[in-house]
């Protein structure tokens, strides 16, 4: 009698992929979701791995906002086009803001690379490596923050017509995620240990407009704010133009709605504001910075402003020195203008120096760091409610309500004479300050 062998079919190891973030809290978030997928799909996946091996995909998500992200992503694709000259990689994907912007510019100049995406190829790059877009998987990220806190993208793209800015060449319009689908990705970001989300948008105060016919931001907080286990929420990214006050009656109603606005205001002469194609003047802005704390009198404003723009004269400078002087915000950062094509910006004469330019922005900085230092010296005898981000060098370092992470101060506490688990909410009683450091003690 004849048998056959029947023979097993041989089972692959899929390869790893390995994700590279660039750039800023959206980028960030469309790569958690980007891993999330690729784990739902049995991949193993890691963030910006030490080392590489030679089956690993490389997924760069790149950044193509100013001259030095782009020079930055540039760089970082060239980086590991190389390693895949060298067999040290399988596969070298690029996305996102770059690639959405330069596709065909990259493609012709960098021709190793495997595939280049834009900024909504999610279920292509997924096929890409044989993976399937799994719908059930809707909000379900992979956390590259630690898990007590997480990025929030309530909405994509932008409709306003700033002149500088590419952002929606490589975004598109503005699309407002439905609220439903937000409370219930909080909902699972709080059983997963998230105590923060930090809601980002290009535009934020713009949510809702495209789909109720409303701007709706101040019903999601709210809606937010009653999620279980969420006990801070944080706005970045609020525009000045039609800003909705209502919110500002949300974050007083609520306690866990942090008393912290990020609001990029970019200059104060009416002149810049008027080229940059704000739709505010001066006075509507100044008015604007004393209603929202004369109705949330404790809250910390941060903005950013742009040095160098065209057209920028000494007096346009002075003007916003001055102001920025009699302001004193809480927190703010200071960017030299970048020429970037296809705005509208990019038509007027790039004529500031770039000297000239990073001056100003030193400048700008030195001021804000005397006013920073003078801020904190104020918090000195002052205790406050703080969220443990990690332990480093000998201390305890976390935030508290007034600060973002990354960009705003930080709380120290002596590691040797104190204990907290990373992820928790303890007292401190500030007993020093520095420009952007804040020196205490736990409390009871």
């Amino acid at each position: 009698m004849n048998t056959k062998t029947i023979k097993k079919p041989i089972l692959t190891a899929k390869p790893r992929v390995n994700v590279v973030t660039l750039g800023c809290s959206k980028n960030i978030y469309d790569s958690e979701v980007l891993m999330g997928q690729l784990k739902g799909n049995m991949f193993d996946v890691v963030h910006e791995a030490e080392s590489v091996s030679s089956n690993d995909i490389v997924v760069i998500n790149t950044c193509g906002f100013i001259d030095n992200a782009k020079q930055e992503s540039i760089d970082t694709i060239l980086q590991y086009s190389e390693l895949k000259e060298q067999g040290k990689v399988g596969k070298v994907i690029v996305t996102g803001c770059l690639s959405e912007r330069y596709k065909p510019e990259l493609e012709a100049e960098i021709t190793n690379v495997d595939a280049f995406f834009g900024t909504n190829d999610l279920q292509n790059i997924l096929q890409s490596v044989g993976a399937n877009y799994k719908y059930e998987l809707l909000g379900e990220r992979m956390l590259t923050t630690p898990s007590h806190f997480a990025y929030f993208k309530i909405a994509e793209g932008c409709n306003r017509p700033c002149s500088f800015c590419a952002i929606p060449l490589m975004r598109g319009k503005h699309l407002s995620t439905p609220m439903e689908d937000l409370v219930n990705q909080a909902k699972g970001l709080a059983k997963q240990g998230t105590k923060e989300l930090i809601l980002i948008a290009q535009d934020l105060t713009y949510y809702g407009l495209d789909l109720y016919g409303k701007r709706n931001l101040d019903e999601l907080l709210r809606r937010l704010s009653d999620v279980d286990g969420i006990e801070w929420i944080r706005l970045q990214y609020a525009y000045p133009s039609g800003f909705p006050m209502e919110i500002l009656d949300a974050m007083n109603e609520r306690s866990n709605i942090c008393k912290y606005l990020d609001m990029p205001l970019q200059h104060i002469s009416d002149n810049m504001l008027k080229s940059m194609r704000r739709g505010i003047t001066k006075q509507k802005t100044i008015d604007l910075v004393n209603q929202i704390r004369d109705k949330v009198p404790d809250i910390a404003l941060r903005t950013t402003l742009i040095t160098g723009y065209p057209g920028e004269t000494l007096q346009d400078f002075e003007e916003m020195y001055d102001w920025v002087e009699e302001t004193r915000f809480d927190r703010l950062g200071c960017f030299t203008y970048s020429h970037e094509e296809k705005t509208h910006a990019h038509s007027l004469i790039d004529d500031v120096p770039e000297e000239t330019k990073q001056e100003r922005v030193d400048a700008i900085m030195e001021l804000q760091q005397g006013i920073s230092y003078e801020k904190n010296q104020d918090k000195i005898g002052n205790t406050y409610k703080v969220l443990i981000d990690k332990i480093d060098g000998g201390y305890l370092t976390g935030r508290t309500e007034y600060d973002s992470p990354e960009v705003d101060n930080e709380v120290l506490i002596d590691a040797t004479q104190q204990y907290a688990t990373v992820g928790s909410f303890v007292n401190v009683k500030i007993d020093s300050a520095e420009d952007f450091d804040l020196y205490g003690q736990i409390v009871k």
